[in-house]
């Protein structure tokens, strides 16, 4: 399918701005009548599923941006050349939203820029932040050849082309800083985080599974746009993706092991608890099931197959990023009497953002050439 024949207006597309619009209308709602009216959280429970889910879980599935850019423009394995404007597209679109995700969940959102002009460097929370402002605009310059090719700017075009390995190394090197340092926030509360997920290798671990994560993640979109704008399966460079996961989730499955061995102990994880529960829905669904399909050569060159462990890897990793930001908490937040469970406008701000998400891809790969080798 070339881009004439992409229909925009179909009943999906309406799905995504009925979704949308809901969402415009929480935002306006959160700034307007403050977070407490908006959200279920609390003084217990600060953080929440914005916090859990966009931030956390959205700069996770970001994370194939970084990785593919980089084999592409540092590593010149130009086998996955035909997916780097895809992957590094979706994940311009994951650190907007996390970013607004972040103004939203502050007390006060219109001082989000206060971090730009007020330095903190000791701080984690501004290592985060700055993090966010870098790298969502060297994904913005990474991306815009296709908007420069649309709008017929040749001489910008070029002089970005020219410069992409330099903004490539400086991207990957601020992408590794930043999913590590999500995990580091969580150092701050040792008294807090249950020993299933509390570790001084937090950080590592983020990073690991964010790495897992974008490998899945670029796989999933790969497939999805395969089918909905009818391009060929690229078999061989889904294998090379299910390859380096296999890679990564041995290294991840050995780091939580080895946690769970040395930190919490393996009863902790069977106790029963709410926490145990969810680390063991975790363990299997993003760890070991897709561990043991990877391994599996059979699994890894069949798109279905790949398909369904993308998904149980990214299933996983969010509940990962669930775990750390809530269930972990629950045994401290259960002494203290308190509950959390997102309010219905938490969902619908979510669901919107991702709707806006799946609808600026479509919008890209409609308008721009967001597939150069496929119509080549």
């Amino acid at each position: 399918m070339n881009q004439t024949e992409i229909k925009m207006m179909t009943p999906t597309t309406r799905v995504l701005i009925v979704l949308m619009a809901a969402g415009v209308l929480v935002m306006f709602y959160r700034l307007i009548f403050g977070l407490g009216a908006a959200t279920h959280l609390n003084d217990i429970w600060p953080w929440g599923f914005w916090i859990a889910f966009d931030v956390l879980g959205g700069v996770a599935m970001a994370a194939g941006g970084f990785i593919i850019a980089g084999a592409v423009y540092i590593l010149n394995w130009k086998k996955y050349k035909p997916i780097v404007r895809p992957a590094i597209l979706n994940a311009f679109f994951g650190y907007m939203l996390a970013a607004l995700a972040i103004s939203l969940d502050i007390g006060h959102p219109f001082r989000i820029w206060h971090p730009v002009v007020m330095w903190q460097v000791n701080s984690i929370m501004f290592i985060v932040a700055i993090h966010v402002v870098l790298y969502t605009t060297t994904l913005a310059t990474e991306s815009s050849p296709m908007f420069f090719e649309k709008l017929k700017m040749t001489r910008a075009m070029n002089f970005v082309n020219k410069i992409m390995v330099p903004i490539v190394l400086f991207g990957v090197l601020l992408s590794t800083l930043h999913q590590s340092s999500l995990g580091a926030v969580y150092l701050i509360v040792p008294s807090k985080l249950s020993p299933l997920w509390y570790s001084s290798r937090l950080p590592y671990m983020f990073l690991v599974s964010s790495v897992l994560m974008g490998l899945s993640m670029v796989s999933f979109e790969t497939i999805l746009s395969a089918r909905a704008f009818r391009h060929k399966l690229p078999m061989d460079i889904l294998s090379g993706l299910a390859k380096g996961s296999l890679i990564v989730a041995v290294l991840y499955f050995a780091m939580k092991l080895w946690d769970l061995v040395t930190i919490a102990g393996v009863q902790k994880a069977f106790d029963g608890s709410v926490a145990g529960n969810m680390y063991l829905v975790e363990m299997v669904i993003g760890v070991i099931l897709p561990l043991v399909l990877l391994s599996k050569k059979s699994m890894r060159n069949r798109s279905n197959s790949i398909f369904a462990i993308n998904m149980l890897v990214i299933a996983g990793t969010l509940v990962n990023r669930m775990n750390v930001a809530i269930f972990g908490l629950t045994d401290y937040t259960a002494r203290t009497g308190a509950d959390y469970f997102p309010s219905l406008m938490e969902f619908l701000l979510t669901m919107g953002m991702v709707a806006f998400a799946v609808f600026g891809f479509k919008v890209s790969a409609k308008y721009l050439n967001l597939f150069p080798e496929e119509q080549h």
